[in-house]
């Protein structure tokens, strides 16, 4: 073997490593697209539901009450959005956007909005605007009083 034989091998395993390496960072810098680059603290969420001024006592699974969410709009409790498509009909979807898994971010203008990257869902979960191309999963809810109760 000669000198340039040595000289040719050496150099493609460099081009081959940088090659590696700089796929690499593409692929890091893929996954972490629209995530937040250092972890936030969140405070825990009770196994029971979420708990606040406006959510009775003696409601072990009571994520709202029926006058915190308007008609035509609604609110993110944890993770939980509750809605209220028309008067007195209350409808609990989960809060992680089927697109990516980012939580949504609020809902308005009639609609459940993700701000990682878009996507809107009608206030009964159905996709409005995508990227998404799954609805919010459902989950059951009930009105006792004037609760808004899982299960």
């Amino acid at each position: 073997m000669s000198n340039d034989d040595l000289f040719l091998n050496r150099r493609s395993i460099v081009i081959a490593g940088a090659s590696a390496a700089a796929a690499a960072a593409a692929l890091t810098a893929c996954t972490t697209y629209g995530k937040e680059s250092t972890p936030q603290a969140q405070a825990p969420t009770p196994a029971a539901g979420p708990s606040g001024p406006n959510v009775p006592a003696g409601q072990p699974n009571a994520i709202a009450t029926t006058s915190e969410v308007p008609v035509g709009g609604g609110v993110i409790k944890g993770d939980v959005v509750v809605t209220q498509p028309s008067a007195g009909s209350f409808v609990a979807l989960d809060s992680t956007c089927t697109h990516a898994g980012c939580k949504v971010a609020n809902v308005s203008g009639g609609t459940i909005n993700c701000a990682c990257h878009g996507s809107k869902f009608g206030l009964d979960g159905s996709v409005v605007n995508g990227p998404a191309t799954r609805p919010l999963a459902s989950k059951s809810v009930h009105v006792e009083g004037d609760s808004i109760v899982l299960g």
